[in-house]
């Protein structure tokens, strides 16, 4: 699917809902299996979403690597509804989508798939629409390399993927696709979904 297809259908997408307000849609085209995570849908959300001090995530042999602690807490709540999926001998790769609150829990899904299925490793894509830096503290190739094939779309000027700061130790992983123009939107405009679909569009993706 072009990026403006994966977009509308994170955004429209029939969502189930987990513990935590966590939203999570899964479906399979073919051998292909698309998760889609739904952006911030109430105080829940936003809760977590403020709740920003890292926390340990996963270790790797003496390489402990941290990340938003309120985020890491939605991901833990749908992980157990997706391990079966993303489990599936039969799959031919696995494409991770989120939107804003959503495209952080896709840092998550995407590194969960890299690690669990080493089979599919090129054969996986994950997009961040709109989504906030998730992944705190030191950067190594072993970390890095996770999420090669990982794409952060950033409208120009949007503020929410600016944040947490980078003065709090906070980065984004993968590729960062920048869309729009400066100044065209207020910092919060950039985010809204209607603005990152129409400069989707505007950009032919």
């Amino acid at each position: 699917m072009m990026l403006t297809q994966l977009f509308e259908r994170c955004l429209d997408a029939p969502y189930l809902q987990a513990a935590e307000s966590a939203n999570y849609y899964a479906e399979r085209i073919g051998g292909l299996l698309y998760i889609y995570l739904q952006s911030s849908d109430g105080g829940e959300d936003w809760k977590n979403n403020l709740d920003f001090p890292a926390r340990p995530y996963r270790r790797m042999g003496k390489t402990v690597w941290y990340a938003h602690r309120g985020f890491v807490k939605v991901w833990r709540a749908i992980e157990p509804h997706l391990a079966p999926l993303i489990a599936d001998p039969r799959l031919q790769g696995v494409v991770t989508v989120g939107y804003s609150h959503g495209g952080a829990l896709a840092v998550f899904c995407h590194e969960y798939v890299w690690y669990h299925r080493p089979d599919l490793r090129y054969r996986i894509g994950g997009y961040s629409f709109g989504g906030p830096r998730v992944l705190w503290g030191k950067r190594t190739e072993d970390i890095l390399s996770r999420w090669e094939r990982f794409t952060v779309v950033r409208n120009l000027d949007d503020l929410i993927t600016h944040l947490p700061p980078r003065a709090l130790g906070y980065f984004h992983v993968g590729n960062l696709l920048k869309i729009g123009e400066e100044g065209k939107y207020s910092r919060i405009d950039a985010h809204r979904r209607e603005s990152i679909l129409a400069e989707l569009r505007r950009a032919g993706m």
